[in-house]
């Protein structure tokens, strides 16, 4: 059998894990392409409109697509640049098994059945619950159910989590908590329209561009602006006040603010007795965290904490957005918690102009959480451990209640199983755990255990080299469907061009591999259009009902806002209107929360905050951007950030080598010596894999309730290489 073609595997051996590619020719301008398809961007939880240009059937350039209302045509570097992935030559375009003398190609039909036995023999061997599958957060709202039905009623396995664990989940807990719903309250029209803007956690200007223009717009109605963050970031640098908190101080900074505008009365009576709980239970927890009495933990001095707390309060109208900052935590949820409860006790929410937000990293971080892939939840939100939604689902799917698999593991936890023998075969589908989970050690090891592990990717990520066989599947735009971006609205992925060589769309991979282990009659999908109808059914009825929507009417509405339960439903931009919650008696919940030390505490060998994040050329684990050649000039390496007065007593100049060692190992990086983080504190980008990859340093830790990782505060020691 003849070896893999040397573009597709030799290429990785020979250059690396990130061959970054511009293609030579294509559309340059001159002429006219074949067609122009309206679409979205590929990346993070914005899903801008763009507009990608086909010539001879491949995608060779992208236009604005000024018409789309979020954007109205502008677009971040990586959505100007994404369409040079299409063609790369590292795409993977036929299904590959692993043998002694490397990869090697495969039929279909082979590949599929190989596949199914596989995974049957460890069922029968070992349990349902042997094989496992971990879901993207990128896949279209068709494919994530999709994902979640097939591992439960296919493969019949509880294990199923996606990579969105690493990403939105503490606030959605939070936000189901509080508010019973989890969605972002607010159109982001309504960003423009307040009166002040609170950032926390949450490097705007680089992840989510787009939106730094919305700030942008109410700045120039005179709106003010504060930050937080340990990194004075470039939004931050514009702000009329910036708070540098120590990295995991967040609820007692919070706290305090809340402390303040309680006891100077800045807080809605009304709006509290009228349509909220539990308010008393806040007002006495939070009466302890003056803000003197907790500078020193929170790293803020008491007079800022007090100006936060009264600029807030002096504002008429005001939007609360944070993102994975203040929730890769173990107390990720009480983080958001925190920022829940000011915004609650001030009444502004439910208004124009008024509201709280969760800025959705990944492409279809809010959609991809909804509908069943997460170990947790059934479609439309519903959850798995409830009775009646449980038989709702099951009886919508045609099966006993009783074979219906109860919640499973986390994807971190999934990877422990793994690692201690309790998984012992596993599917992926656009996840690179090896790069992306903390302690990229444990991860790797984990993977080396399995008896078998198939993924379906379009390149060969880091994690897909420990396959045994792999599936070459389909990107964004060689398929057809639907995502929900950061601020509820549902909107429609066009297919421009057909998956190349022998790859395939992913959702049919999985109903072919469905039906080979037996649920052809629950799989028998033509399209995506048939999914998505099965979808709409399923959710009719839940939290995240999507029953109204159809293509053709999002289409025709430049999107469509959830909740939307019937085809005259107006659909709902802006949640909490009347001030009525999702909860059954309507009211919100206030929580009180407790500052917790992290679970990986400084002391004399570790003295440094290590936070993580990204740059705005970068998404994830890279698998897509470490190849987009400008992408890669931009910033072509991780790096770490340190402070003038962390460097000089170490004699770090800017591009010396550093060091940085935790608990669990280390990795030596340029230093970029800057004033823009707290001296106690050290950044490096998480884009990178192999001995580039920071989250070799990271730790296994998780919020107790969400199961997040803490990639935002780890301990380590700087040295001079």
């Amino acid at each position: 059998m003849a070896i893999v073609p040397l573009s597709e595997i030799e290429m990785l051996r020979r250059h690396g894990p990130h061959l970054a590619y511009e293609p030579p020719g294509g559309f340059d301008g001159r002429g006219e392409p074949d067609r122009r398809v309206k679409t979205h961007c590929c990346f993070c939880g914005q899903q801008c409109g763009v507009q990608l240009l086909v010539a001879d059937e491949k995608v060779v350039g992208v236009e604005p697509w000024e018409e789309f209302p979020f954007n109205a045509g502008k677009l971040c570097p990586k959505g100007i640049k994404r369409y040079l992935q299409n063609n790369h030559p590292d795409r993977i375009t036929t299904p590959l098994l692993r043998t002694d003398d490397g990869f090697v190609p495969m039929s279909w039909d082979r590949a599929l059945e190989y596949a199914a036995r596989k995974l049957r023999e460890i069922q029968s061997r070992h349990g349902a619950d042997s094989v496992a599958v971990l879901s993207g957060a990128s896949l279209t709202n068709e494919k994530a159910y999709l994902m979640g039905k097939f591992a439960r009623v296919a493969l019949g396995t509880r294990h199923i989590d996606y990579n969105g664990r690493l990403c939105m989940v503490a606030a959605g807990a939070a936000n189901l908590k509080a508010f019973g719903i989890d969605r972002a309250a607010n159109p982001w029209t309504d960003i423009a329209e307040t009166d002040l803007v609170l950032v926390t956690g949450s490097n705007v200007s680089e992840c989510s561009p787009i939106t730094t223009d919305y700030i942008w717009k109410a700045r120039d109605r005179g709106a003010k602006l504060i930050v937080v963050d340990p990194r004075l970031t470039p939004i931050a640098r514009t702000a009329d006040l910036y708070l540098p908190v120590k990295p995991g101080a967040d609820v007692p900074l919070m706290n305090a603010i809340l402390q303040v505008v309680i006891d100077e009365g800045g807080f809605d009576q009304a709006f509290v007795e009228q349509h909220t709980a539990d308010f008393d239970a806040v007002r006495e927890a939070v009466a302890s965290y003056v803000p003197e009495a907790v500078e020193q933990t929170v790293g803020v001095p008491a007079r800022r904490i007090r100006q936060a707390a009264r600029m807030w309060m002096d504002a008429g109208k005001s939007m609360l957005l944070h993102a994975r900052g203040i929730e890769h935590h173990t107390k990720g949820v009480d983080n958001v918690l925190s920022c829940i409860n000011l915004v609650l006790a001030s009444g502004r929410i439910g208004k124009p102009g008024c509201g709280y937000a969760t800025i959705t990293g990944q492409g279809n971080g809010q959609g991809a959480r909804e509908h069943g892939q997460r170990c947790n939840q059934l479609p439309g939100a519903r959850d798995i451990e409830n009775p009646q939604h449980r038989e709702h689902i099951a009886e919508f799917w045609g099966i006993e209640e009783k074979d219906l698999p109860g919640k499973g593991a986390t994807s971190p936890e999934i990877i422990g199983l793994a690692h201690e023998g309790a998984v012992r075969g596993l599917l992926s589908v656009c996840y690179n755990p090896l790069v992306s989970l903390p302690d990229a050690g444990f991860t790797r090891e984990a993977l080396e255990k399995l008896d078998f592990f198939v993924a379906i990717d379009f390149f060969m990520s880091e994690t897909a080299r420990h396959a045994d066989l792999i599936l070459p599947g389909s990107l964004q735009e060689e398929d057809e469907g639907t995502v929900t971006t950061a601020e509820g609205r549902v909107v429609h992925v066009r297919k421009a061009v057909d998956p190349p060589g022998q790859a395939r769309a992913d959702w049919r991979i999985v109903c072919d591999l469905a039906d080979r282990l037996g649920g052809r009659d629950k799989f028998a999908f033509s399209d995506p259009a048939e999914i998505f109808d099965e979808l709409r059914a399923a959710s009719s009825g839940g939290k995240a009902d999507y029953k109204g929507i159809t293509y053709e009417r999002i289409d025709r509405e430049m999107g469509v806002f959830w909740p939307c339960p019937d085809a005259e439903h107006p659909g709902t931009p802006r949640l909490f209107e009347g001030g009525r919650f999702a909860h059954d008696d309507g009211r919100a919940r206030f929580h009180p929360v407790a500052y917790r030390p992290g679970a990986d505490p400084l002391d004399d060998e570790y003295p440094t905050y290590l936070t993580t994040g990204r740059v705005v050329s970068q998404f994830l684990s890279g698998n897509q951007t470490r190849r987009i050649g400008p992408l890669v000039d931009q910033c072509p390496e991780p790096y770490v950030e340190i402070h003038p007065k962390l460097a000089e007593p170490l004699e770090i100049g800017d591009g010396d080598r550093v060091r940085l060692t935790s608990r669990r190992g280390s990795i030596d990086l340029a230093a970029r010596v800057v004033s823009t983080l707290r001296p106690d504190t050290v950044f490096v980008p998480y884009h990178w894999p192999g001995a580039q990859s920071v989250n070799r340093l990271t730790h296994r830790s998780f919020d107790p309730i969400a199961g997040i990782p803490e990639f935002k505060a780890s301990a380590v020691r700087v040295e001079k290489c």
